[in-house]
């Protein structure tokens, strides 16, 4: 055998992978390689040699926790250890500083509420969303403002593309047998922002969710971003009337499933109008849940299979329907920058989203 480049594989049962040997350590080489066994994205890689991954341990512990097995990821049942998460991250093009947010997240991925089997065996186009709270986004460069869900962010774009490449690998959610999506969506290939704490005129996300830590990430499983704006008014219910029109749609997951999560993402200025006429995060909440319903009627037309309480069975046709069961379905956060643009992202539906502490 050549004495090339080693890198790391990516699909062992557990503990620390074995070495692949490369004649060739080019950028296309390494890219043919993977599409042959059927690994990556489809995009363009960065090799998992030993010296990269051994950096990217060193920012959670070293080699001395690579082995720990962070999450069991269905529907492979994969164990994500730190070392394959690192071998992932390396692959991704994560900087070291990003890695201890990857583990955070993917640890989140294995609480039993998230349900990420459902996840990953749904027709539906639903991808996890991972949000980043806390002293980490300044310090490992996160975009939280202008264009947080968008392109030309490191950090952003490459922990949402390892976390893709975790699932892709790890829990072997490739489209077909491990992930039945119909038609997937963009946000399949890196899904990743920041809570803007600056704009923020409330407490903390992860606060709010009994969370009190310096960092801290979130992890929702849900669509695609649905923009909304409201360029002219100054008082809290026209803009949110137009957040609760999103919501309140029987062409998404939430509809004939009453406990599923809204995700409403302010940006800034919607923000600073709402919690400038008083508003605290709970009246959002309440008004959206008041606001956002459908007659009871046409969604009983629309749906035979549904998992909603009992209580909306004694509704009458003319009635108007919640699109939620309860207001704390319904989930507040700030990023983005200037402009008065906001966006509501629908749930999945059986799922809920994960609050964790980022480890130290």
């Amino acid at each position: 055998m050549s004495e090339g480049p080693q890198v790391a594989a990516v699909e062992a049962p557990a503990g620390v992978e074995p070495e692949i040997e490369l004649a060739d350590a080019s950028p296309e080489a390494l890219l043919e390689l993977f599409e042959a066994r059927g690994w990556g994205d489809g995009l363009p890689l960065v090799p998992p040699t030993q010296e990269r991954v051994e950096r990217m341990l060193a920012s959670v512990g070293g080699e001395a926790a690579a082995g720990e097995v962070v999450a069991t990821l269905p529907p492979r049942f994969g164990r994500a250890t730190r070392h394959s998460l690192a071998v992932n991250a390396v692959l991704a093009g994560c900087p070291e500083a990003v890695f201890p947010v990857l583990v955070s997240a993917v640890r989140a991925l294995g609480d039993p509420e998230l349900n990420l089997r459902g996840v990953n065996a749904t027709t539906h186009p639903v991808a996890p969303l991972v949000i980043v709270h806390g002293e980490v986004v300044a310090r490992a460069g996160f975009n939280a403002g202008l264009g947080t869900f968008g392109p030309g962010n490191r950090a952003n774009a490459t922990l949402g593309r390892a976390m893709r490449l975790v699932l892709l690998h790890i829990a072997g959610a490739r489209p077909g047998d491990g992930d039945a999506s119909t038609q997937g969506q963009p946000s399949k290939y890196a899904y990743c922002i920041a809570e803007n704490a600056e704009a923020n005129p409330w407490e903390s996300y992860p606060r709010s969710q009994g969370v009190d830590a310096p960092s801290a990430v979130t992890v929702y499983c849900g669509e695609n971003p649905h923009n909304f704006h409201d360029m002219e008014n100054s008082e809290p219910g026209p803009i949110l009337d137009k957040a609760a029109s999103v919501m309140a749609t029987l062409g998404c997951n939430n509809a004939p499933i009453s406990s599923a999560e809204f995700f409403v993402v302010l940006g800034p200025e919607h923000a600073a109008t709402l919690a400038g006429s008083g508003w605290t995060r709970r009246d959002v909440q309440s008004y959206l849940f008041e606001r956002a319903r459908i007659p009871a009627g046409e969604f009983r037309r629309a749906f035979e299979v549904t998992v909603r309480r009992p209580w909306f069975e004694a509704l009458r046709d003319a009635d108007p329907m919640p699109i939620t069961d309860h207001p704390d379905n319904i989930r507040v956060l700030v990023a983005g920058g200037p402009g008065k643009h906001s966006c509501v992202i629908p749930s999945w539906g059986m799922t809920r989203s994960v609050t964790l502490p980022l480890e130290p």
